[in-house]
């Protein structure tokens, strides 16, 4: 028996028109979104539980600072993951590296040992930075470069991961609240394996999508790039050694929250020194720098975004756990049960705001009044808290609805910003590193969530009022700002709308 030729995907329009490869990144990518957010979802919850309750017994400064590394590298090792995919492995065996690897990360968080805790949030971060940039360039792979169904293919590719972000936590939070953290961490990793298992199956439906590195043809540029690896990787592994024998001999003794400190410092060093690089290093035209300098200050403004949305996996968590009345019928449903109402919301709203946006045409917003309009509305949700936290000031809990508003004014403001955040950078990009420009975007989200985690380490110490003032107040500032200067901003992007 023959087996059935495998059709294109340039002319498969097997899944609702689009090739069936897209069937399997989309479900690939769901399986894995659930692991993420269904994990996420309770993670602050089991650092600060009791021993008694299953839990670390952490404080909360120190959980959240925990939270902030961990969310904050996710997205930061998605540019040498992308790295590793162009030169070395290609999109194809990055993403199954990187499955892999979450999958296993998940199920060492399963077993109950604080190493084992550490090592599998390790093992997640480095698979999801191999896996996360990567999936979406095989997307884009599967069509031509004059496909008209490029876009409609990523929209579908979106509603993705928002399915998974919805019912990850759904289930995940369930078994760990109400069961066990670490049934909790399995589910997880059982999701991601279902992903993996999703994504082998069906890899003969992506045809050569992933496949190729750009040094493919040049023996000498692959060898090159395998030896920068080993350089890194000993490097590292170096590094590590010296600092475990440091600390062992008792010469230095660094803390969570002194080594988020020094994270901060080296993530803030990262960005100056990338866009230091970026001005100086290129030989740009007058247009190209202008252009440059409008990204600088899009890439403040998601940073800003990003650093009040994601209070919503620590301060707001937290919030919903200590002083919000959760019974349905004398029944208290998990916390994490919160954490999928953005993506609901996004998925609701999604289809609205297209449809405006196509009605609106060449009279919609600008990219950077988009932009203004995103912060504001985090700003303006993050202010429905303060009023919540002024109630719950007497010791008495709250109803859902505050919560649920400032999720639905977050995700609001989440339309106007991200998804026209990569297309607008794509735009503005000198053609000859529009690939590196991406990384970008995956920076300024590092930069938010290690801001978001943090400035929620404060929960514990600080009124919850002046809290969520302060997380409101600045992205509200930057947006008026960033309104007063869209004129400006315009004439740097040089007719990019």
């Amino acid at each position: 028996m023959h087996a059935t030729p495998a059709i294109p995907p340039s002319t498969d329009t097997r899944f609702f028109g689009h090739p069936r490869g897209l069937a399997v990144l989309f479900f690939a990518e769901l399986w894995e979104r659930f692991s993420y957010y269904g994990m996420r979802a309770f993670l602050v919850l089991f650092m600060t539980a009791s021993v008694d309750d299953g839990g670390l017994s952490f404080d909360v400064p120190v959980a959240t600072a925990i939270y902030a590394l961990y969310t904050s590298l996710v997205y930061l090792l998605s540019l040498p993951g992308g790295w590793l995919a162009d030169r070395i492995f290609g999109q194809r065996r990055a993403v199954l590296y990187g499955g892999m690897l979450i999958a296993a990360g998940h199920f060492t968080l399963a077993w109950p040992s604080v190493p084992a805790f550490y090592a599998g949030l390790l093992l997640i971060v480095c698979g999801t930075g191999l896996l996360k940039p990567n999936i979406s360039v095989i997307v884009g792979q599967l069509y031509g470069a004059e496909d008209v169904r490029r876009d409609s293919a990523f929209s579908i590719f979106y509603m993705g991961i928002n399915v998974g972000a919805f019912s990850g936590p759904l289930l995940c939070s369930f078994l760990a609240e109400k069961i066990n953290w670490h049934i909790g961490f399995s589910a997880a990793g059982f999701g991601m394996l279902l992903g993996l298992a999703v994504y082998v199956w069906g890899g003969r439906f992506l045809g050569e999508a992933g496949r190729r590195t750009v040094d493919a043809d040049d023996p000498q540029a692959a060898a090159g790039a395998r030896r920068t690896l080993w350089r890194a990787l000993s490097a590292s592994i170096g590094a590590a050694l010296v600092f475990l024998l440091l600390q062992a001999g008792g010469i230095v003794d660094f803390s969570v929250a002194a080594l988020a400190d020094w994270f901060g410092v080296i993530l803030l060093g990262i960005t100056v020194v990338f866009f230091a690089w970026l001005f100086l290093a290129g030989n740009w035209t007058p247009a190209e720098r202008n252009r440059l300098w409008a990204i600088v200050v899009l890439f403040l403004a998601a940073s800003f975004f990003w650093g009040a949305y994601e209070q919503a996996g620590s301060s707001l968590t937290l919030f919903a756990r200590d002083h919000t009345e959760r019974l349905i019928a004398g029944w208290e449903f998990p916390v994490g049960w919160f954490q999928p109402v953005p993506a609901l919301f996004c998925v609701l709203l999604a289809p609205i705001y297209a449809w405006v946006w196509v009605r609106m045409g060449r009279r919609q917003p600008s990219s950077p009044a988009k932009f203004a309009l995103g912060v504001a509305f985090v700003g303006i949700g993050t202010l429905v808290m303060v009023a919540a936290s002024m109630l719950s000031a007497s010791g008495v809990k709250v109803g859902v609805g505050w919560l649920l508003m400032t999720y639905f004014l977050h995700v609001v403001g989440e339309m106007f910003l991200s998804p026209v955040g990569l297309s607008t950078v794509s735009k503005l990009a000198p053609q000859r590193v529009t690939s590196l420009m991406m990384g970008v975007w995956f920076l300024a989200s590092a930069v938010g969530n290690y801001i978001a985690g943090r400035v929620a380490g404060f929960y514990a110490s600080m009124e919850l009022t002046t809290l969520f003032l302060i997380i409101a107040l600045v992205p509200i500032g930057f947006a008026v700002v960033l309104a007063l200067l869209i004129k400006p901003i315009r004439r740097l992007m040089g007719g990019v709308h």
